[in-house]
């Protein structure tokens, strides 16, 4: 059965959707979130006791890689599930699923345990993003809806700066276990509040599920996160693992695309790219996480080995850029949703973006901490001005039986972009970076420089301020390729969003009367 015939949604009347109820529901939507964007941060402060517990020192990356790789493949999955079955059914699944992997991440006897429940908690965590979005999407018009998107950003803020801090205390006062059994009753009473208060429409109860697509694009996703994770740090660009990832990576893709033109309920529609406001929306999104994200690593990198700034300074040189984010994506949102439109934002984002570029690349040793911040705060203002902007673009162009799907979409192939930029950039630096470092330093110099380039500020301090002005240079020559490979990416998009339609967003509120999901 086809959910574009069978979907009651379709051509529902509008009503009203504000008020107290609305509100609740949606503060309750963004404490799940917050959760789950939490469980990225949260982790790395107890990384060591849990390494110190359970062993496995080989293996704790895949604590946090294992969570973000189930989080991608979950996200495209949800949203196309939610569109089927309804996004409250989708959403309650999602938490159950957070919570379960959440109670077992707390209860794990060994690393390898450990890892298996992340990736379970992971999945849960992509439908709880996902699922999210898109009932934010059928509660409200893309217009009133913009209000509340601007919560994501305030939200996604209070969550990247409270997690470490969060991590650290619950760590030291309850174990490192507490790290993951606190999302328990948080979860279970936003469970219940949204069981009882969200009000959304009957779904078909019967659909052709596109198994064959869903196989694939895990594959696809979790070959190419992979292949971006690897490439150049833990395999040679050119070793069988890498190229054997690349390949099957392709080949995944391929026989993804093509499965959709078959399926009779594609996971990806490939109908939706035939609008091109979609097309163009999605492509700068892809866009903006390849240069937006993609880099964050690399700018806390130039605070630590060319500024020489510790671990905490550097925290703080980075809340500047979250607070450029947070702040802009907030007011964004709050002017979209007054005038309806939404299209010079990404515009203007690629431009604020190609100008820190430009300040970064032309900084080094010398560079005060004052420009420092400004240059952060400018990365941060540009991310804020497209990250909400082009959801509602995309959202704006969904009927009510596709926002899961497109919203999906949107979501993971900024993901994608973000997951390519780090690969990319991380190549760029180290091939100059080990150059430099044998220019100045000669290839005996015995400075501890890890395959992906880092350098912790505890070894940089103790080196000579002679030695450390050589190295500080020589990563700031490094760094300075990766800031120029940033301008003709973001000048690609300053391009691609110029023909970005100025579509109004749609007006008015919805509230649904029944609840059959």
């Amino acid at each position: 059965m086809s959910a574009q015939s069978a979907d009651p949604v379709v051509g529902a009347p509008s009503a009203p959707a504000g008020g107290s109820r609305a509100n609740t529901v949606v503060f309750t939507l963004m404490v799940a979130v917050f959760l789950s964007l939490l469980d990225t941060q949260i982790v790395a402060t107890a990384l060591p006791r849990m390494v110190s517990e359970l062993g496995g020192l080989d293996l704790f990356a895949w604590v946090t890689t294992g969570y973000l790789i189930g989080g991608s493949a979950a996200v495209p999955i949800y949203g196309k599930l939610g569109d089927l079955f309804g996004r409250k059914r989708v959403f309650v699944v999602s938490i159950v699923v957070f919570l379960v992997g959440s109670l077992a991440c707390g209860l794990a006897t060994s690393m390898t345990q450990l890892i298996v429940f992340r990736v379970i908690q992971g999945i849960g965590s992509g439908g709880l993003f996902i699922s999210v979005l898109s009932i934010i999407g059928e509660m409200f018009s893309p217009r009133e809806g913009a209000r509340y998107y601007g919560w994501f950003s305030i939200t996604f803020g209070a969550a990247s700066l409270a997690g470490p801090t969060i991590g650290g205390i619950l760590t030291d006062f309850a174990g490192w276990r507490w790290v993951f059994l606190v999302n328990l009753p948080i979860g279970v009473v936003a469970l219940l509040v949204i069981i009882t208060m969200l009000d959304l429409p009957a779904r078909i109860t019967k659909a052709t599920i596109d198994y064959a697509g869903v196989i694939l694009l895990v594959l696809a996703i979790v070959g190419l996160n992979l292949l971006t994770g690897w490439a150049g740090s833990k395999y040679a660009w050119g070793s069988p693992v890498i190229l054997g990832l690349a390949a099957g990576s392709v080949i995944a893709v391929v026989l993804f695309i093509l499965s959709q033109h078959r399926a009779v309920d594609p996971i990806m529609p490939l109908r939706l790219f035939r609008n091109s406001t979609f097309s163009i929306a999605v492509t700068i999104s892809f866009i903006a996480g390849f240069v937006g994200l993609g880099i964050v690593n690399y700018l806390v990198l130039w605070l630590q080995t060319v500024l020489s700034l510790g671990v905490q300074e550097s925290g703080y040189v980075l809340a500047a850029m979250m607070l450029g984010v947070v702040v802009t994506s907030y007011v964004t949102t709050k002017i979209i949703a007054r005038t309806g439109s939404y299209r010079w934002y990404p515009v203007l984002s690629m431009v604020v973006f190609a100008v820190a570029a430009v300040l970064f690349a032309t900084a080094g040793p010398s560079t005060g901490l004052v420009p420092a911040v400004v240059y952060m705060l400018l990365f941060g203002v540009a991310g804020g001005l497209n990250s909400q902007a082009l959801s509602l673009a995309v959202r704006n162009t969904a009927s009510y039986q596709d926002i899961g799907a497109t919203q999906g979409t949107a979501t993971m192939l900024r993901q994608m972009g973000t997951a390519l930029g780090v690969s990319l950039f991380a190549a760029l630096m180290t091939s100059r970076l080990t150059t430099e470092l044998n220019e100045r330093l000669g290839s005996g110099s015995g400075v501890p420089v890890d395959k992906d380039g880092s350098l912790s500020p505890e070894v940089l301090g103790k080196l000579s301020a002679e030695v450390r002005l050589r190295v500080s240079t020589a990563y700031a020559d490094a760094l300075q390729t990766v800031f120029l490979a940033v301008i003709p990416i973001v000048l690609v998009g300053f391009v691609v969003s110029l023909f970005l339609k100025d579509v109004k967003l749609a007006g008015g509120n919805r509230r649904h009367s029944s609840d059959n999901s």
